[in-house]
């Protein structure tokens, strides 16, 4: 279609300023709600596969269980608890285990830093732990292998464990008080508390608020009961072409043959978690793609409706153009270069409003908004495709009128 036949279209469409008006109503609600929907949908997984990455999406996680004092002693009897050596066990068992990671909780009575005296939980972790957790260090180092060999004396703090103990001052290199502990800062975790606090049910974003020093460190320099558990969790990296499911069973095998069906750990499975909430975002696009298309069908008839009432408006018009040597042809892009001009105003006025609407969901809901320039494109091109599609039988009436009856007519 040529310019000359675009802005002929728009000064036609001018002239009947409500009804187009109204006409575009429905493709802007329904181009609105595709773009809502795909850029809320976009963001949520986005949000997913972030939230998962603290879990690592190629981790099995196994923890111990919280178990009442009064049942843990008869749990003892059949199992001695979760340990380093169910880890060794299972990096020589699961298929595809490339390396562990654990971690013990430590008791605190007190975490101090001169006359500052605050809340906080401490753990003894293995070096790989911040690899596994997808921890990034914002100051100084992470712990290495050479602080445990050495039993050192040195700890990493998490972000906002940090910062209610210095404040903006720098720690690195200050020395703390854990229980009895003194112990140097070498590290302070990248702030990782924005967003979501859980995960399908898994707690997240813990690590802001701990302290670490290393595993044998830990197990050496602090007091822990004997009826405990030896380990608190274990953390399996695969190889990323073993499924993690697979690895999963294998290893729920182990501990129950070693724990003698004692029930007392819980496996998590990363993978699952964001499979299972991809499950609940494809239901959730569904429904709202469904809503969306009704949209546009309902814009698509409102355009079909403008278009024949124009039809019977302009007999007399079209007889004219057809007396005057008009083909056929030229009145059908005629009326298909109004229906374009309605479609694509609608398609542009539609993402801005879903956009808007995006961001207002967003700010109601918490939710996470995200964009895909191909989803955009693909929400345009349905709205100028509904919008020809309905604009193709008006343009065919137009063109079969017989322009003769057309000039006699009052039209």
């Amino acid at each position: 279609m040529n310019r000359a036949l675009i802005l002929e279209a728009i000064v036609e469409l001018q002239r009947r300023k409500l009804r187009t008006g109204l006409t575009l109503l429905g493709m802007i609600f329904g181009v609105a709600a595709i773009v809502a929907m795909l850029a809320v949908g976009e963001g949520s997984k986005r949000e997913a596969l972030r939230l998962v990455a603290e879990l690592g999406l190629n981790n099995i996680l196994l923890e111990s269980k919280n178990i009442a004092a009064e049942k843990l002693k008869d749990v003892r009897v059949r199992s001695l608890g979760l340990s380093a050596a169910d880890a060794a066990a299972a990096m020589s068992v699961v298929p595809g285990a490339q390396s562990v990671a654990l971690k013990k909780e430590i008791k605190v009575d007190q975490l101090v830093y001169g006359t500052n005296i605050v809340a906080g939980r401490a753990f003894a972790v293995s070096h790989a732990y911040a690899e596994h957790g997808g921890l990034q260090v914002n100051l100084g180092r992470w712990l290495v292998p050479e602080d445990g060999a050495s039993l050192a004396p040195v700890c990493v703090l998490g972000a906002r464990l940090a910062k209610s103990l210095f404040g903006d001052f720098n720690p690195i290199g200050e020395r703390i008080k854990l229980n009895h502990t003194w112990l140097e800062v070498v590290g302070v975790l990248a702030d990782r508390s924005a967003g979501k606090s859980d995960f399908e049910g898994v707690k997240l974003g813990l690590d802001d608020e701990r302290l670490f020093v290393s595993w044998e460190s830990g197990r050496a320099r602090f007091l822990f009961k004997q009826i405990e558990d030896e380990v608190d969790g274990i953390s399996l990296r695969l190889d990323e072409k073993v499924a993690p499911d697979a690895a999963a069973r294998v290893l729920q095998t182990l501990i129950e043959q070693r724990h003698a069906n004692a029930d007392d750990t819980n496996l998590i499975v990363p993978m699952g978690l964001y499979r299972q909430n991809q499950q609940t975002q494809r239901i959730f696009t569904i429904v709202m793609s469904s809503i969306a298309a009704v949209s546009l069908l309902v814009g698509g008839i409102g355009i079909m409706n403008i278009m024949l009432a124009n039809v019977l408006e302009r007999r007399r018009e079209i007889g004219l153009k057809r007396a005057l040597g008009a083909r056929r042809r030229d009145v059908v892009e005629q009326f298909l270069a109004e229906a374009l001009v309605i479609a694509v105003t609608g398609a542009l006025m539609g993402l801005l409003l879903g956009a808007i609407t995006a961001y207002s969901i967003a700010s109601l809901a918490g939710w996470s908004v995200a964009w895909s320039p191909l989803s955009l494109l693909i929400a345009v091109a349905m709205c100028i495709a509904v919008g020809l599609a309905f604009g193709v039988f008006p343009a065919k009436q137009a063109s079969r009128l017989d322009p003769i009856a057309a000039l006699r007519s009052d039209g």
